[in-house]
């Protein structure tokens, strides 16, 4: 009972001291390289109905970032489509932006970013919910407390990138169709039919929870075979479709249905996966050609886009290390590097527990289904190895992590003082390094790595510093004019 009075204080103070620490950081902050395109890629999505900009990634971010942005109506002049394709670019409008519309730009920027700070309350949110109905609710505030001041969480939550919504609604898209599981009805399906289709108008990668969603079903009809109440094989399997086909509506929905059901055959690819080796689309001509394809039309061409990066190889940077193409690790070596000390020692912890202590353990299925989506997001992204740049891309896989560490905040369980200490202290560790760096929290690295002062010998890119600091240089050569001559190496 007092665990539950604590937390109807605790989970909005928490929430509320997140958002704050977001709202703060992301009017301190210049604009950084991608949120350049992004911004201006929101504002043609409302302004003319239409998602070819920024294609490589879904729009639902960008849409709500924009939302503010347009109805301040800015200035800003669109290149007219007789133009070469290059002034079309994203990145090319939003210079153009900033050139137009000067100081005030920064102004548009922060207000963008605010309209995307929900995702980031959801997500926590969302943690805190899915760890109480696992472990407990002291769980769910070590959970929701670990999302609220993890440096990853905030450095890229103040930014209009997708990442920090692809984690929040993959989170809850996991958490909706994980209570589906439990207690199958309609009511549940639905809720996890929208959820997914959200989740996929983030981050085209959570298109493999079109696969995973069956798989588990099947794992989950499988663990309880032996059940006394027989499972209604036929009544779940039509909710499950209708959650998958409920998830393809909402996605062509976030589209306008723009290019939805267009014929395989009459797309121009420009990866060599999807455009073979002899034309511009392998299907062309066979029978799979005439199929209709159940996506809207830029997010299939985003998809090809975002391949065509990566079978290139491109300049990348590990330890130290320069060279022509990725490493398999590259993410896991990031992980190691820029999740604080304290959330490796609640992992590791974790991890002996659940190998020696079964009183901390759930049903084998509910993790299952917890983990499965983190598991296959880290699989994906570490097998495109054309290039490394961005730890971000496993930022979706943050959340499910979290609500697992939970699993050591079970009061019930502990014998003696080792474990609760060990929470504690981690949590304390955790909270205390991420602070010390805010709010350039995108930049942290953990002591062991070095701090953030050290960071450039295993990391460069968005991993330290992508553009976000040029207020911050700006306030200082104000205040330090003697200064001068001063370079400049900058790249945006």
């Amino acid at each position: 009972m007092r665990t539950l009075k604590y937390s109807r204080v605790l989970v909005p103070l928490l929430l509320l001291g997140h958002a704050a620490l977001l709202a703060w950081g992301d009017s301190r902050h210049s604009p950084t390289i991608d949120e350049v395109g992004h911004l201006p890629a929101g504002l043609s999505h409302w302004q003319f109905g239409q998602f070819d900009l920024y294609r490589v990634n879904p729009p639902l971010v960008r849409i709500v970032a924009a939302l503010p942005v347009f109805l301040a109506q800015p200035t800003i002049d669109w290149p007219p489509r007789s133009q070469a394709p290059s002034k079309h670019t994203p990145f090319h409008i939003g210079s153009a932006f900033i050139a137009a519309n000067g100081p005030r730009s920064f102004w548009y920027f922060t207000l963008a970013r605010w309209a995307c700070i929900p995702f980031s309350l959801l997500g926590g949110y969302i943690c805190f919910l899915w760890a109480r109905d696992l472990y407990g609710r002291l769980a769910g505030l070590l959970a929701l407390t670990l999302w609220c001041f993890s440096p990853n969480i905030l450095g890229n939550a103040q930014m209009i990138t997708p990442d920090t919504g692809a984690a929040a609604l993959g989170a809850a898209a996991g958490y909706t169709f994980w209570r589906w599981l439990r207690r199958p009805c309609w009511t549940r399906a639905l809720l996890a039919g929208i959820t997914l289709g959200l989740a996929e108008l983030t981050k085209s990668t959570w298109i493999i929870l079109f696969m995973l969603w069956p798989l588990l079903w099947l794992v989950w009809r499988w663990s309880k075979r032996r059940s006394p109440i027989p499972p209604r094989w036929r009544a779940e399997a039509m909710q499950l479709g209708f959650v998958l086909l409920f998830g393809l509506y909402m996605l062509n929905l976030g589209y306008g249905f723009e290019g939805s059901l267009e014929p395989l055959g009459a797309y121009q690819f420009a990866s060599k996966t999807l455009r073979g080796s002899r034309s511009n689309n392998r299907f062309a001509g066979s029978w799979l050609g005439e199929l209709p394809v159940p996506l809207p039309r830029q997010y299939l061409l985003g998809i090809d886009q975002q391949k065509v990066d990566f079978e290139q190889t491109f300049r990348s940077y590990l330890g130290g290390e320069w060279r022509q193409g990725g490493w398999w690790y590259y993410y896991l070596y990031g992980l190691a590097v820029k999740a604080p000390l304290g959330v490796w020692v609640l992992f590791f912890l974790v991890l002996e527990l659940t190998l020696i202590a079964p009183r901390y353990s759930v049903p084998w299925r509910h993790e299952v289904a917890l983990l499965a989506p983190a598991v296959l997001v880290l699989a994906l992204v570490s097998s495109q190895t054309g290039f490394n740049h961005h730890l971000r891309y496993v930022l979706p896989l943050f959340p499910f992590v979290f609500i697992w560490i939970s699993k050591a905040a079970q009061p019930k369980a502990w014998r003696g003082w080792a474990v609760p200490t060990l929470v504690l202290g981690g949590v304390l560790w955790t909270v205390g390094s991420s602070l010390s760096i805010y709010p350039h929290s995108l930049s942290y690295f953990n002591e062991l790595a070095g701090g953030p002062a050290n960071g450039h010998a295993h990391l460069v890119d968005s991993n330290i510093d992508w553009g976000q600091d040029l207020l911050y240089l700006k306030r200082w050569l104000d205040e330090h004019p003697e200064a001068r001559p001063f370079g400049l190496a900058y790249r945006g």
